[in-house]
This record gives C-alpha cells, sequence and structure tokens, in this order.
C-alpha cells in the first residue's frame, strides 16, 4: 500500500491489533524508493557479509510494537536493528512451522507457540540496536517488533 511517510508515522505506526489478520498488518518496509531514501542508504554501513557474485539489495524498515511477518522464507540475507527490539523464530528448511498464514505472529506467540512440545519449538533470538541476524537461505522464519522498531534487511541473492 503506498501511504506518504508522515501518513504512515502519523495513522498506521500503531502497537498492532491482536485480532488483526497478518495480510492485514502494515508496515513500512520492502520496496524502498531509492530516489527517496537514497541519503539514508548513502549513510548506512552494511555489516560486511557477502556472497561472492551477487549484489545485496536493502529495504528500510519503521514498524509498531506487536508487528511482524508471518512464517516465510525466501533466500539469504540478514537483518541489523536501528531501534526498538525485533523477535526472530527460525525453522531450518525441513522443518515447516505450524501457522496459518493470515495469523499474526503475535497471534501465533499467543496461541500456537505455548501449545508446541519443546522440540517442536523454533530457534529465537531478540535483536537490539547495532546487532545483526544472518537467515541463511530457505529458513523459515518470521518476526515479531517489540517495540517500535527501526531496522534495515539486506537480501543478499
Amino acid at each position: 500500500v503506498d501511504v506518504p511517510f508522515q501518513e504512515y508515522v502519523e495513522q498506521l505506526l500503531k502497537p498492532q491489533d491482536p485480532a488483526r489478520l497478518g495480510s492485514d498488518t502494515l508496515y513500512f518496509f520492502g520496496d524502498n524508493n531509492f530516489t527517496e531514501w537514497g541519503p539514508l542508504f548513502q549513510q548506512y554501513v552494511p555489516p560486511s557479509f557477502r556472497i561472492p557474485g551477487t549484489s545485496p539489495a536493502y529495504s528500510f524498515g519503521i514498524a509498531g510494537s506487536g508487528s511482524g511477518v508471518p512464517f516465510h522464507w525466501h533466500g539469504p540475507g540478514y537483518s541489523e536493528v536501528i531501534f526498538g527490539r525485533k523477535r526472530w523464530f527460525l525453522y531450518p528448511p525441513d522443518k515447516t512451522p505450524h501457522f496459518h498464514p493470515n495469523e499474526t505472529t503475535l497471534a501465533w506467540l499467543h496461541r500456537t507457540y505455548p501449545t508446541l512440545p519443546p522440540a517442536e519449538r523454533p530457534l529465537e533470538c531478540t535483536l537490539r540496536p547495532g546487532e545483526v541476524l544472518y537467515f541463511p537461505d530457505r529458513w523459515w522464519h518470521a518476526t515479531l517488533n517489540l517495540d517500535t522498531s527501526v531496522f534495515i534487511s539486506t537480501f543478499l541473492g
């Protein structure tokens, strides 16, 4: 959804409504306009992780507390938190997580996570400002912003 950044900050940058569907969760992240955000990316010094022969693609994000993305997978990359805290849940490619694609990560954490036997729980961590997480190729992952968060993800494929 295209909205002016000021409108996003004033009207949409709020804590997640636990009853909202995952597909209705909006936060600023993804295909950034590099003309508009060029000066930000020129100032950003990415961690030195690289995959030879590839060009990294950056995505800048700002998200309200309780928001996040449900489980999904894609190529390798890493995510760095600039402000706030972001909790990550990860499963290797051969272990598909139990989730509904329209369920928010917050709803999954409250409904499904407590019912999982310890052996079926994901690997997890919480990133704080200045910390970086590498996510391998095709690993399932979901995120949950514990605070209003500012982050940059780099896709390495």
